[in-house]
């Protein structure tokens, strides 16, 4: 029989660089596979700016990463074309990320510090990922709508009530967006990462086994407090 074929998804990382760098150091231990990034690198943690910096830089030789958008990115985007979209994004936690650029105080007049080629890259970032069991996004999908037509609100922005089975047909959800402390939440439709590792110093990562449907076959948790 040939190696089994894995995938392992990392929720959301808010400029927590100490906490990604633990958890590729823990994947990596591992057969190479894909890694699915699920969105919001940055705002809010210290260090957004070297985050971007290692997604652009890719996988060691023999991985596959897929790099979602979040709608932290998102609005990152919004705000360096629009001045009106600068203080919603600023609200959110962009003045940490303008600080890990270099800007003094984080103002909505530090916006140029941040690098033209890292804000293209976000530009390119893919919505969600499909693979035979399973659909990857930032926030969530809604059930009865083709993925190719979801909405780019839905896809970065959705929030699932409390313990909501909602999936996605015969494609198990896996998402991040919605925090929760004592998370993973796991259940038969879904699966949401999300623990808010910047404020608790914990990013669990979900393993997926390729040729099964379901959610994860096992977590990496990663703590830093």
């Amino acid at each position: 029989m040939g190696a089994v074929s894995k995938t392992y998804v990392v929720p959301d990382l808010h400029g927590r660089f100490d906490l990604l760098k633990l958890a590729l150091s823990n994947i990596e231990k591992n057969e190479p596979g894909t890694v699915i990034f699920t969105g919001d690198y940055i705002d809010r943690g210290p260090q957004s700016r070297e985050i971007i910096e290692r997604l652009i830089a890719g996988p060691q030789k023999g991985w596959k990463w897929v790099c979602l958008l979040g709608n932290h990115e998102d609005m990152l985007v919004q705000a360096s074309q629009s001045w009106f979209k600068i203080r919603q994004w600023l609200r959110n936690g962009g003045d940490a990320t303008l600080r890990s650029y270099g800007s003094k105080t984080g103002s909505m007049f530090g916006i140029s510090v941040v690098e033209l080629a890292h804000v293209e890259w976000m530009k390119t970032l893919p919505l969600f990922h499909q693979d035979d069991h399973r659909v990857y996004v930032h926030a969530g999908v809604e059930e009865d709508v083709p993925l190719d037509q979801q909405s780019k609100h839905t896809l970065i922005w959705k929030r699932y009530g409390d313990g909501s089975a909602e999936g996605y047909g015969a494609l198990h959800v896996v998402h991040g967006h919605n925090p929760i402390e004592d998370g993973p939440l796991l259940l038969p439709n879904r699966t949401d990462l999300d623990t808010g590792a910047y404020y608790t110093g914990r990013l669990v990562v979900g393993v997926f086994d390729d040729a099964l449907p379901g959610g994860p076959i096992d977590l990496i948790e990663n703590v830093l407090r």
